[in-house]
C-alpha cells in the first residue's frame, strides 16, 4: 500500500498490510491490556492522557509536516489541528471526573448506579483529520478503562504510526493499536468476541455496512456520517458576516470536513447582494503548494475524490444549476480544485441532494423564510446547520426547534469543541463523540443494591 502526496502525486511511502496472524496477535494484546487498566484509578488514566498532551506537543513539527504531505491540508491547519488535540486532551482530562461523578450516584432506598468501561474497541478513522478525528474517539475510550484498535485510512497511514507511538509512549503497552487492514477484514474483528464497540468515521454508505455489522454481532456502535449542512441566510442577515463565514466554512479542509458549510440558502429578496459577497470573497481564494503559508487551501486528498467531485458539478449544472465559478480541473501535477460556486441549485440536483466533499458552494434561492427552512430540512443527512440574523430569540428559536441538525450555529460556522457533545440525526449518523454524552457512549450502565440488615 503507498501513500501518495496529493500536492505533488509523488509516492511518500509504501506499507505492509499487517497479516491475520499479526491482527489477531494485536486482538490478543489489547484484551490484555484492557484487562488491566479496567483496573486501574481515574487519576492514573487521566495521567496517562497528560503525559500523551506533553508527547503531541513535542512532536507538533514533524507530526504536522507528515500530515501535510499526506493529506493535502496547508501547513498551519495541520499545526492547528495538533494544537486543537493538545488543549482538547486537557479539557477532556480535566471535565472527565466531573462528569462521571454527575453520573454516577446512590439513593437512599439501597440502589446505586455506576459506569464500567465495554473493552476493546475498534475505531475506523477517515483521512481528513488524522489525528484530531482518532483522538476525540480514543481519549475518552481510554478515559473510560476501555482499550482501542484503530484502523485508519490507507492514505494516511505514515500519521497513523506517529499517533501509535505517542499513545506507546503515554500509556501501557497494547491499550492503542494500529491496524494495516483492508475493508474485508473489519467484518471479522467487529465479530470476534473480544470486541465491544465500534466507532467510525466516514460516508452515510459505510455506515450502513458497519451498522449492520454491529447489529448482527450484538455490539455498540457509534456513527459519525457524512453531512449536506445548509447555513440559512434570513431576511434580517449581516450580510458582510454572512459571506465571510459562510467562505470559510466551505473552504475548511479544502471543503474535506463533514461539517463544512455545503449548501447556502438564501431568500430572494439578499440573493443578489450576498451572491456577490460570497462569490468575490471565493474568487479571491487560491489553491497552492499547502507547504507554504501562501495557499488558502490545498488539493483534494486523492485523485478519485477529485473525479467524484468534478462529475457532480458537471451533473448539477446539466441538471440547471448555474456555474458561476470555477468548476474546472486545473492543469499540472497535484489534485487540486479550484473554488467553486453554483447558483441555481434545486432540489433534484447533486449540489443539493448530495454531499460535496470539497470546495464547492452550492446557493439555493428560497421564497420566504419559511421555504428557507423546509429547504434546509429536505435533506438525507442533518448534521450540523447555521442561521444568520440581526434577531437572537427569532435565530435561537429556529435552531431549536425548527433546523433538523445534531448542531446548529448562530452567525457562525459549525465545528467542534470538545466540551459539548458532536454528532448528527437523519443518516448523519448514530450516537455522539465529544462533551460528557460522547464521553460515556462505550460505558456499561451497572445498577447495584446493598440490601439493609
Amino acid at each position: 500500500m503507498k501513500t501518495i502526496n496529493p500536492a505533488t502525486e509523488e509516492v511518500l511511502a509504501e506499507y505492509s498490510l499487517h497479516s491475520p496472524a499479526v491482527v489477531q496477535e494485536k486482538l490478543k494484546q489489547s484484551s490484555m491490556a484492557f484487562a488491566q487498566w479496567r483496573k486501574v484509578s481515574l487519576r492514573e488514566r487521566v495521567r496517562g492522557i497528560e503525559r500523551l498532551e506533553i508527547g503531541l506537543h513535542g512532536a507538533r513539527v514533524e507530526l504536522a509536516d507528515l500530515m501535510t504531505r499526506e493529506m493535502g491540508k496547508p501547513r498551519r491547519d495541520s499545526q492547528s489541528e495538533i494544537d486543537k488535540c493538545v488543549a482538547s486532551c486537557q479539557t477532556l482530562r480535566e471535565l472527565y471526573p466531573r462528569w462521571q461523578s454527575e453520573l454516577e450516584y446512590s439513593l437512599t432506598t439501597g440502589f446505586s448506579v455506576t459506569r464500567e468501561p465495554m473493552g476493546v474497541l475498534l475505531g475506523i478513522m477517515p483521512w481528513n483529520f488524522p489525528l484530531w478525528q482518532v483522538l476525540r474517539f480514543a481519549v475518552p475510550a481510554i478515559l473510560s478503562g476501555n482499550s482501542v484498535l484503530i484502523k485508519h485510512a490507507p492514505s494516511t497511514w505514515g500519521s497513523a504510526a506517529w499517533i501509535e507511538k505517542l499513545f506507546a509512549a503515554a500509556l501501557p503497552a497494547g491499550l492503542y493499536l494500529d491496524l494495516r487492514i483492508e475493508v474485508p477484514m473489519i467484518s471479522a474483528i467487529i465479530a470476534d468476541p473480544r470486541v465491544r464497540g465500534v466507532s467510525l468515521t466516514g460516508s452515510r454508505g459505510a455506515g450502513s455496512e458497519v451498522g449492520k455489522l454491529a447489529g448482527a454481532n450484538l455490539k455498540k456502535c457509534v456513527l459519525e456520517l457524512g453531512g449536506s449542512d445548509a447555513y440559512v441566510i434570513l431576511d434580517d442577515a449581516d450580510l458582510e458576516l454572512a459571506a465571510k463565514v459562510c467562505a470559510t466554512s466551505r473552504l475548511l479542509n479544502a471543503g474535506q470536513s463533514c461539517v463544512s458549510a455545503k449548501r447556502f440558502i438564501v431568500t430572494g429578496r439578499n440573493e443578489k447582494e450576498f451572491v456577490q459577497r460570497f462569490k468575490a470573497i471565493l474568487a479571491g481564494k487560491k489553491f497552492g503548494d499547502p507547504m507554504q503559508e501562501k495557499a488558502d487551501f490545498g488539493p483534494l486528498a486523492r485523485q478519485d475524490l477529485r473525479s467524484k467531485l468534478h462529475a457532480q458539478v458537471e451533473a448539477s449544472v446539466s441538471k440547471g444549476a448555474i456555474l458561476a465559478l470555477g468548476g474546472r480541473i486545473p492543469e499540472g501535477k497535484g489534485y487540486f480544485y479550484p473554488a467553486t460556486l453554483l447558483t441555481g441549485v434545486k432540489p433534484g440536483q447533486p449540489a443539493f441532494d448530495e454531499e460535496l466533499f470539497g470546495p464547492v458552494a452550492a446557493v439555493i434561492i428560497a421564497d420566504n423564510e419559511d421555504h428557507a427552512i423546509r429547504l434546509c430540512n429536505q435533506s438525507l443527512y442533518g448534521l450540523g446547520g447555521a442561521v444568520f440574523s440581526r434577531d437572537m430569540a427569532r435565530a435561537q428559536t429556529l435552531a431549536r426547534t425548527e433546523i433538523q441538525a445534531g448542531m446548529v450555529f448562530i452567525n457562525d460556522f459549525v465545528r467542534s469543541d470538545a466540551t459539548v457533545p458532536f454528532g448528527g440525526v437523519k443518516d448523519s449518523g448514530l450516537g455522539r463523540e465529544l462533551g460528557r454524552e460522547g464521553a460515556f457512549e462505550f460505558t456499561d450502565v451497572k445498577t447495584v443494591f446493598t440490601a439493609k440488615n
